[in-house]
């Protein structure tokens, strides 16, 4: 994505005095191109806390089940009870962090498209002879939807294509995932 970014550069003129050489174009390209800076900072640095997140998680797995099988050895009563239960408890709570990890891999899935998509934007617009050729906004049009692989993603870009608003399609994306979850009571993978 940084790679697209980098081939679309172009260097800005004075903002202070324009000159015929000013392009609504080459400001647009370059604030795409700040936008998927952003996103690809925003990744990393969210990569990194969910890894130390995943290996405190795996240490807290490893040191309850010491705990759990330090508990199997005790004699029957209310101690081993209660360190039992209260391990049962964490075992649960870390389950339960560990599937919202996997929202977070969506969510950056997600932005990982949408900085690719971006970037493409970017070239396109940058190039004069894609900028008015209908069938490269649709190629890229294509390009994008092929990169969805979750359903509700797909249904929310049909919408905005077709005209629908950013909150309509939200809505219509929302929607699509609840039927989904309802008709197969799990969590749609990617």
């Amino acid at each position: 994505m940084s790679q697209n970014a980098q081939e679309s550069n172009i260097k800005p003129l004075n903002r202070n005095m324009p000159d015929l050489g000013w392009s609504q174009i080459r400001e647009t390209v370059m604030m795409l191109n700040l936008a998927v800076a952003q996103i690809e900072k925003s990744m990393s640095g969210g990569d990194d806390s969910v890894t130390a997140l995943a290996e405190s998680f795996t240490s807290v797995v490893g040191n309850t089940e010491v705990i759990a099988q330090a508990a199997r050895s005790l004699p029957e009563g209310e101690e081993k009870s209660t360190i039992e239960a209260h391990c049962k408890s964490v075992t649960e709570r870390v389950q339960a962090a560990i599937i919202a990890f996997q929202f977070y891999d969506i969510l950056a899935q997600r932005l990982s498209h949408v900085s690719y998509s971006l970037a493409a934007l970017a070239m396109l617009i940058n190039d004069p002879k894609k900028l008015y050729n209908p069938y490269e906004w649709f190629g890229l049009q294509e390009m994008i939807k092929s990169k969805y692989t979750l359903d509700a993603d797909k249904a929310m870009f049909d919408a905005i294509i077709n005209g629908a608003s950013v909150e309509e399609a939200l809505k219509i994306s929302e929607e699509y995932k609840t039927k989904a979850k309802e008709k197969d009571d799990h969590i749609e993978m990617f």
